[in-house]
């Protein structure tokens, strides 16, 4: 009989897994009615009391996913003085001639709903949920003893490609995670790459030739990384790359690198809802080009402290590329690759080391399915360092082997991710004022942020575990120590 009555709850935690969580709560509802074992009702009655707050956290990603629709359908992306894009999406019969409302171009519901339906659910490549690594790209190279800011060379990044390479048991995807200086394209780059590491790899086309871009095609293992548009605008310099790859067939990441309060709105539901709409954007934009064409939801919406400046030590960056990727993996279906694991911190220093290790455990617990920047970034995704790098892999194998003894059957975290009704109508006000800061919808919402954080440090007191950076994660860490 408790064989019966474990398998019935093991069913609610499946369900929970797959976010089905109307289903789940059925299930422990039931259990109530007709299990008497003291373990199996106790088990139930922890989950019954976060079943409620997914219900509800659901429910707000579903309506992120039809606002970010809405955005495209009602208020438009101005692109009306970009005629590549114009032409193609007038050829297309996608755009609303007869929305008067709209602020910019306004696209068909059904046309947008007929091309998202064309991107692949499945990903070449997939390497699997919470899967961390490199990426960003930034700008300098830390070295040891050296403070001169420059790139890396060809024998940096050699080094870099085989260092990476040696890590691939923690590592899931190579994205490139340096930029580099004269001495080597990035076609050659591309090129160790692919000598050196096996799994899951991004690199941006834009600077290649038109042959150069035809070599991630067919290859299930490349994802080409490019951007289209930055608040509800297309960037002029992106849309001949943009289309090129989409052309060429490439597996394709599409970036969106909003900014809280600065390109998008202040509140987290109106953030990600404009983060959202301008990734299907792109999607939408891949599948008129090339239909059925495997794009990845690169949305990387990042928060900034009060000086202006990025803040990847903030658990708020954490909480919000946590949420988009629940946007992906409970509603959308679509691939997903968020960033984190970061620090803000310019130096190899044990804070900047735990700052990324207590995002990456936080990513991992709230579940998510691909995280770039996670290894080596340091000041905000400014700087990469190798020593980081490898300091970052050594603290995954641990975290990876303390998570894997972890309780299987403690069901899903909830995010208490807070809702915005007024979000779609924030997002109206500031395509018409041109500036989040201008807005009244940031004004009023400049604390959302911070009161999320103050709700999950409430709730999670009120629990066994303890969704937050002091639980028996980092104990078991520092006992390690």
């Amino acid at each position: 009989m408790r064989k019966q009555t474990d398998e019935i709850f093991d069913k609610g935690i499946f369900l929970e897994m797959a976010a089905e969580f109307d289903k789940a709560k059925a299930i422990y509802e039931d259990i109530f009615r007709h299990v008497t074992d003291e373990t199996v009702l106790e088990k139930a009655r922890c989950r019954m009391e976060d079943i409620d707050d997914l219900i509800e956290e659901k429910a707000i990603y579903q309506r992120i996913d039809e606002n970010a629709k809405r955005v495209l359908s009602e208020i438009g992306i101005n692109i009306i003085e970009n005629q590549p894009l114009m032409d193609l999406l007038m050829e297309a019969d996608a755009v609303d001639f007869d929305n008067e409302t709209a602020l910019f171009i306004p696209l068909k519901r059904d046309y947008i709903d007929r091309c998202l339906a064309q991107v692949p659910r499945k990903m070449p490549g997939d390497p699997g949920m919470n899967t961390f690594g490199t990426g960003a790209t930034s700008p300098f190279l830390k070295r040891t003893g050296d403070e001169e800011l420059r790139p890396a060379n060809r024998e940096e990044y050699s080094n870099i490609i085989l260092t990476v390479g040696e890590q691939q048991d923690v590592v899931g995807i190579f994205s490139l995670p340096v930029a580099c200086d004269k001495s080597i394209s990035l076609f050659e780059i591309s090129q160790l790459m692919e000598k050196s590491y096996q799994g899951l790899k991004m690199i941006t086309t834009s600077a290649m030739s038109d042959a150069e871009v035809t070599f991630l095609k067919g290859k299930e293992h490349w994802v080409d990384g490019t951007s289209l548009i930055t608040s509800l605008t297309p960037m002029n310099n992106m849309v001949d790359p943009f289309l090129r790859s989409a052309r060429t067939g490439n597996n394709l990441l599409l970036i969106d690198q909003s900014i809280a309060g600065i390109s998008g709105p202040g509140s987290p539901e109106a953030f990600l809802t404009q983060n959202h709409a301008q990734v299907i954007f792109m999607m939408v934009i891949a599948q008129t080009v090339n239909p059925g064409i495997s794009c990845i939801h690169c949305g990387i919406p990042s928060v900034i402290r009060a000086g202006g400046n990025l803040s990847y030590s903030s658990p708020h960056q954490t909480f919000i590329n946590a949420a988009l990727a629940r946007v992906n993996t409970w509603i959308t279906g679509f691939p997903s690759a968020q960033t984190g694991g970061s620090t803000s911190l310019p130096d190899v220093t044990p804070q900047a080391l735990t700052d990324s290790e207590l995002s990456r455990n936080a990513l991992r617990k709230y579940g998510v399915h691909i995280i770039r920047h996670a290894m080596g970034a340091l000041g905000s995704l400014n700087f990469f360092s190798l020593e980081k790098f490898l300091e970052d892999c050594e603290r995954e194998r641990r975290s990876r082997t303390i998570f894997e003894s972890l309780p299987k059957d403690t069901g899903m975290l909830p995010m208490y991710f807070p809702g915005d009704d007024q979000a779609l109508a924030g997002i109206r006000e500031i395509a018409e004022k041109g500036n989040p800061k201008n807005a009244d919808h940031t004004l009023k919402n400049v604390d959302a942020f911070r009161l999320w954080e103050d709700t999950i440090i409430q709730a999670a007191k009120k629990k066994r575990y303890y969704p937050q950076l002091n639980d028996i994660v980092i104990d078991k860490i520092k006992a390690a120590v």
